[in-house]
């Protein structure tokens, strides 16, 4: 017995836990032995790894460990302090005016996370005065920064730009500003915002535009630039957020806009003004992923080609990656729609013991109904890897009942 585990005072959080494991949805993490590759090995055990965001193969690619060992000759391991104190380093400024230059923005800032960028601008910009239209399923980062803004919140249904124009127009008479905002990717689904018609709304209404595009960045767009550069809507979105900790394969998110948007969040985003700033290996590495989106855009085709290829074999073995009454994966996110949280669990854990890396996901994640195995494929798996994990999941799913 460990010793607080008799402490009655989060006895609360051991209830929890039971009733997750009663309902076959509680698990453990699974631990990553060497590097986050197309193939790598979990817990001892080698499988096709279909789980991880490192879209583009960056993650371990040796431009960018040689960038980060460089830095960190040069510059030491950490910046010791905070961006605003002491901690903002040549290296820092050089990497948010890459950014700014690839998105085709004035400036651009750089936080120790996506979920911090999202958070932290939304609660930076707005207060208790103003109105936040957000869809539906934007991602819990976007929910948290529209709390701590004590905001009025109205949600409109998914990707649903009419009921989004509704709402703008019952608030058209309220003061206060008004935002609008979606992810450029949902993250569960796969499928991508409505930027162009919310933005064209945005304008239309007076409204704040703000897109969160962490599965956008690295994937849609020219160069993956991401999904403002998708719509051709440059000019016309307020905030742009990106993510490092992707298809850049390293960590942390970035806000890109006008000048003075930047100027304020370095003043009054709280995560910026409270966070020690990136150690310099991490911002040279982002350095030189952006270097190599610019100058490797066969990554991007690579990832798509592999992407059309296993969404199309998924569909014709019957499973269910979502459509018709549902969103319809658009991008390399992957839900396999099993429905019960319990199956999808043991589905996940079965593939698992047959060699393939698929992560189960569940309510409250996803609605309950909906739970599913997300795969998510990158640039770097080969065909024979593709067709393997094709073949297991095929195989586990008639056993299981998932598909006939």
């Amino acid at each position: 017995m460990t010793e607080n585990s008799a402490r009655p005072q989060l006895a609360h959080l051991t209830a929890a836990l039971d009733e997750l494991k009663a309902k076959g949805t509680h698990f453990k993490l699974r631990i990553l032995d060497d590097q986050q590759a197309a193939v790598c090995h979990y817990d001892g055990k080698e499988v096709i790894n279909l789980a991880s965001n490192n879209y583009l193969g960056l993650a371990n690619h040796p431009k960018l460990i040689e960038a980060a060992l460089a830095a960190t000759k040069a510059f030491g391991v950490g910046s010791g302090a905070v961006r605003t104190i002491a901690g903002t380093m040549r290296i820092h400024m050089e990497l948010e005016e890459k950014i700014a230059r690839f998105k085709n923005v004035e400036a651009c800032v750089v936080f120790q996370s996506g979920f911090a960028a999202n958070a932290g601008t939304v609660s930076a910009i707005l207060g208790k005065d103003d109105i936040i239209l957000s869809d539906e399923l934007n991602h819990a980062s976007i929910i948290d920064g529209a709390r701590l803004s004590r905001a009025k919140i109205k949600v409109f249904r998914h990707k649903d730009a009419a009921h989004c124009e509704e709402l703008l127009k019952d608030v058209a008479g309220e003061p206060g500003h008004k935002l609008v905002i979606t992810d450029g990717v949902f993250s569960m689904d796969g499928d991508i915002g409505p930027v162009d018609k919310l933005a064209a709304l945005a304008e239309k209404y007076g409204a704040i535009m703000m897109v969160d595009d962490a599965h956008a960045s690295g994937v849609l767009g020219l160069k993956g630039r991401g999904s403002v550069d998708h719509f051709g809507m440059h000019g016309k979105v307020d905030v742009q957020v990106g993510t490092l900790s992707k298809a850049i394969g390293a960590l942390g998110g970035y806000v890109c806009g006008s000048r003075d948007l930047i100027d304020y969040l370095y003043h009054r985003a709280r995560p910026f003004l409270f966070s020690t700033s990136h150690p310099p290996s991490v911002a040279a590495t982002c350095i030189a992923a952006f270097e190599m989106l610019e100058n490797e855009p066969e990554r991007i085709e690579r990832l798509w080609g592999n992407t059309r290829y296993f969404q199309g074999e998924l569909r014709r073995a019957g499973f269910n990656v979502g459509g018709v009454t549902t969103p319809a994966t658009e991008t390399p996110i992957t839900p396999v729609i099993v429905g019960e949280g319990r199956m999808a669990m043991e589905f996940s854990r079965a593939l698992f013991d047959e060699g393939v890396m698929g992560t189960g996901i569940a309510f409250p994640t996803v609605p309950e109904g909906r739970a599913r195995i997300r795969l998510i494929l990158t640039s770097e798996h080969t065909q024979g890897q593709l067709d393997q994990a094709l073949e297991t999941l095929e195989r586990v799913g008639k056993r299981m009942g998932i598909v006939g």
